[in-house]
């Protein structure tokens, strides 16, 4: 991650984030679910936590939404301590994997309730309800009882439900889980509107492609531990991008010429119109391609192997399970 540089006189200082842990372990018996994480959340940023199953990714989520305390090592989250602040948890929104509530209650009764439990007045919980139903599209399925739901619609309703108190700080793990194409279209520009409006947001997903255009940083962990960390809207590292063309000796002599290295596309179906090259950033690729269509080569199609967050952690040693 890039380094802050300090601020010059007179100028005001950097916020904040919106969540830092230090040091942070957990165990549950004889299993280190996390041993030794340390995350710095950036104000009004969208994160992605990344790591492999049993990485310890839900269990950091519970503690620093407060439900769960660590055995050691320190958190604050919108300033606080969730763990032993009301003030910390009442600027917390959290959305766990799985929806559960009271299956009797109706949609707009789940969300007058847990707002009821943030103390919210009356009045205000029922307008708040019926805004965030709207904002999810379930305000025709208001007095539908939470059970008969499926499991997208509960997904929606689980985020509306993480929004009631107009969180600082949202905490997500899988919250595209079940959801149709339109709704993740949706919760896309729902947490990049959030997190321009200035709310810190975390989110867990095995989903790399999905995260990639939502995200400006990530998180990666691995055997409970942060094993990187990258601003991804700051600078990415080279990765790979996949060239079709309909002439490959063309492209060929070309790149011979232009001291351009390119790598054999054993995935491609037929190997010989597509090729692999090394590419720093979108700005390479459009110079690249602007060059190789200037010396007469037929390019099909120039775009990258795989998104960013899947290079970046594909990279990485990290474990299976």
């Amino acid at each position: 991650m890039s380094t802050p540089q300090p601020a010059g006189p007179g100028a005001p200082p950097d916020p904040p984030p919106g969540i830092l842990a230090r040091d942070l372990h957990r165990s549950f018996g004889t299993v280190r679910a996390v041993a030794g994480v340390d995350l710095t959340v950036r104000r009004g940023s969208v994160t992605a936590l990344v790591g492999p199953n049993g990485s310890g990714k839900t269990t950091l989520l519970l503690i620093l939404a407060g439900l769960l305390a660590p055995d050691h090592g320190s958190v604050l989250v919108a300033g606080a301590d969730p763990g032993s602040s009301a003030t910390a948890r009442s600027r917390v929104g959290w959305m766990p994997d799985a929806f559960g509530t009271w299956d009797s209650l109706t949609a707009v009764e789940v969300l007058t309730t847990m707002a009821g439990a943030y103390r919210l007045p009356a009045g205000q919980g029922r307008a708040r309800a019926w805004e965030l139903l709207r904002t999810v599209h379930l305000d025709d399925l208001a007095a539908a009882p939470a059970h008969t739901l499926s499991r997208g619609q509960k997904q929606r309703l689980g985020m509306a439900r993480a929004l009631i108190n107009s969180p600082e700080v949202l905490l997500l793990d899988e919250p595209a889980s079940g959801l149709d194409p339109r709704s993740r279209i949706e919760m896309r520009s729902l947490l990049r509107g959030l997190a321009a409006a200035g709310t810190t947001v975390l989110i867990s997903s095995h989903v790399l492609a999905e995260l990639d255009e939502m995200v400006d940083d990530a998180v990666f962990l691995s055997r409970g531990r942060t094993v990187s960390s990258e601003q991804l809207r700051v600078g990415v590292t080279e990765r790979r991008w996949r060239l079709r063309t309909l002439d490959g000796p063309a492209l060929q002599r070309w790149a011979s010429a232009a001291r351009v290295t390119l790598h054999p596309d054993t995935d491609a179906p037929d190997g010989a119109g597509s090729v692999l090259v090394d590419l720093t950033d979108d700005a390479a690729a459009a110079a690249l391609l602007a060059a190789a269509v200037g010396a007469g080569v037929p390019v099909v199609s120039l775009a990258p192997v795989s998104g960013r967050l899947e290079q970046a952690y594909l990279s990485l040693d990290t474990e299976r399970r």
